[in-house]
């Protein structure tokens, strides 16, 4: 599934976000950049220590909820690994909303500049952390669309949902989103 928006493809694919051919992967990264399960746990398995020896020099302090770095890929098909923090789940009402947006916004702008045509991104903070994938697809699609909107870059912007789950719910919100 895909949507033109300002000269821009925003595109589902359901699949293995580390094995994109695209400049920038994003993974969904603990606060202290330590590595981990799911998405965190294949990229650095697949991209080899570089990754973490690159984090562990650039970033000592880690990264904040809501934010988001940059680092090379290693062994990865990419030219960049994104490293998002979302948020952890707490029921909604904890400004869980504005951190995962501000993560993907984020990515967005470290993508842009860094001259990343394309960007794959998993469904940030779905798994172990616990945010409802139906809520986390209309944070992270109307956060893609609206950067879209406004920039008209990364030519590519390409949701990777592990399973058919999440990829209806991420079908579902972007059906929604960009109904006319």
């Amino acid at each position: 599934m895909r949507a033109e928006i300002n000269g821009g493809t925003l595109q589902l694919h359901q699949g293995d976000v580390t094995l994109q051919e695209v400049d920038a992967i994003v993974n969904a990264a603990n606060s202290r950049l330590a590595g981990g399960g799911g998405v965190d746990g294949a990229i650095h398995r697949r991209g080899g220590p570089t990754i973490m020896a690159e984090t562990d020099a650039k970033y000592p302090e880690g990264c904040r909820t809501g934010s988001a770095v940059i680092s090379t890929a290693g062994n990865l098909a990419a030219k960049f690994v994104i490293h998002a923090v979302g948020p952890v789940w707490r029921g909604g009402s904890r400004g869980e909303a504005d951190q995962l947006a501000g993560a993907y916004r984020r990515c967005f702008e470290l993508a842009v500049e860094n001259g990343c045509r394309g960007v794959a991104l998993p469904a940030l903070s779905t798994g172990a952390y616990g945010y409802p994938v139906d809520r986390a697809a209309r944070v992270a699609l109307s956060t893609a669309i609206e950067f879209l909107r406004e920039h008209g870059k990364p030519e590519l912007v390409r949701f990777v949902l592990f399973d058919a789950g999440a990829y209806g719910a991420f079908a579902a919100a972007l059906e929604e989103l960009t109904r006319v």
